[in-house]
């Protein structure tokens, strides 16, 4: 097996060859890698924006970064689609223990972008989706304004974009993101039938400023500040008790909302709830060794499915790498130091306030046990685990995304 594995694998790795990303995603960078398939390596090198695979099996020169695993575990990565954890570079390293990975920390950041994408190349497979299937949309029915509005530490201009009529519901985004993670949605005719949808860009992120009052120093968001933005977002952009519907970071503040202010809700829909998301804080975030842009929108990269359109995975990627300089880390000291779903879950009245957790099967941050078991503390909750879906569902592949979106809806806005 192990000739065989090694075979398929130096095979895969010559798809990477000439591509286009690969240039893109690798100014500057010089390196050799190899991935160890039992005693077996493939060695290759990152130059000038291409790869060069090496002719030979052997450390030939000694690779800077080596991915070492059993050649079942690179068998599994050739699946078709591979299984969690099994799919991406980053959920190699931080999801699956079958994969040791050997290398200079700051190297492995600067070549993130890179590496990301030339598993995705090499595990894509021959019969994957060239783009999306067809989703009805209007994206012309999408408004955007600026409005200010009263927060905790001032005034603040918040940037949001509306779509529809009808009961209220409100998009919250991800960490690090901003509400275009939900444009698919705003254009969808049939929600705006029947909805008011609202996608505001919290402070500090895409298009809405940072508070008046802030000093300029360091971004760490807590679950105060947080919970107090969005209550002011709700009051200010909604009027009325709406349907909230968060993503990640937004499905940790919108459980919080379930639990100290249900009077604001009609519902919950948490997308990729988080029981205790540890571990997702990189210190190359933001460090002046490491492009921030390149690497953020690589880390998150391996967080979605890889049955996903690659425009649609590429589109999700893009908003991380625009984030402004320590935002995702920052936001990432609430989702990911402070956000206790245990401790939450527990005082959430699921009978009274409807509430639906949606859960992607490839989700490493937020998994569907992490949604199975929130919904076991809230008895009257909803659970979902969605097949062929990563961590930003609602971007990442929006037509997969909707019939699971509609049976939430359904389930707290019954017809």
């Amino acid at each position: 097996m192990n000739d065989a594995v090694t075979e398929e694998w130096g095979q895969r790795l010559r798809r990477c060859i000439g591509d286009a990303e690969l240039r893109r995603l690798s100014p500057g960078l010089e390196i050799t890698c190899a991935f160890v398939i039992g005693d077996t390596a493939l060695t290759f090198a990152i130059s000038e924006g291409s790869l060069n695979l090496s002719p030979t099996r052997c450390y030939a020169p000694s690779p800077q970064l080596t991915v070492r695993a059993t050649p079942a575990a690179w068998e599994r990565c050739l699946e078709n689609p591979p299984p969690p954890a099994h799919h991406a570079f980053t959920a190699w390293e931080l999801a699956n223990p079958e994969f040791e990975l050997e290398g200079d920390a700051a190297l492995r950041a600067q070549a993130r972008a890179a590496l990301e994408r030339i598993v995705e190349i090499a595990l894509r497979p021959s019969d994957a989706r060239p783009s999306a299937p067809f989703l009805p949309q209007e994206p012309g029915q999408i408004t955007g304004k600026v409005k200010r509005i009263v927060g905790p530490d001032g005034d603040m201009e918040i940037y949001f974009e509306s779509a529809g009529e009808g009961t209220p519901l409100v998009m919250l985004h991800t960490a690090g993101a901003d509400s275009r993670q939900f444009r698919a949605q705003l254009a969808d005719p049939e929600l705006a039938s029947r909805f008011r949808m609202i996608a505001p860009d919290l402070p500090f992120h895409g298009r809405s400023m940072p508070p008046y009052g802030w000093d300029g120093g360091p971004y760490k968001l807590d679950g105060r500040t947080c919970l107090a933005w969005c209550k002011a977002l709700l009051s200010g952009l909604a009027g009325a008790p709406a349907v909230v519907m968060g993503g990640s970071m937004g499905a940790a503040i919108t459980l919080r909302l379930a639990v100290d202010a249900p009077e604001m809700l009609l519902g919950a829909i948490a997308l990729e709830p988080p029981y205790r998301a540890s571990g997702r804080i990189s210190p190359w975030q933001m460090h002046v060794a490491v492009h921030g842009g390149l690497h953020n929108g690589a880390f998150v990269r391996g967080l979605m499915s890889p049955t996903a359109p690659e425009a649609r995975r590429r589109a999700a990627a893009w908003i991380y790498s625009q984030g402004a300089p320590g935002i995702y880390p920052g936001d990432l000291a609430f989702y990911s130091e402070e956000f206790d779903g245990d401790a939450t879950a527990r005082q959430i009245d699921a009978r009274s306030l409807p509430v639906a957790l949606l859960s992607g099967a490839y989700d490493y941050s937020a998994t569907p046990s992490d949604g199975a078991r929130l919904a076991e503390l809230m008895p009257g909750a909803f659970h979902l685990r969605m097949e062929n879906l990563g961590h930003f569902p609602m971007c990442e592949d929006p037509a997969t995304f909707r019939p699971y979106l509609m049976r939430a809806l359904s389930f707290v806005i019954p017809k």
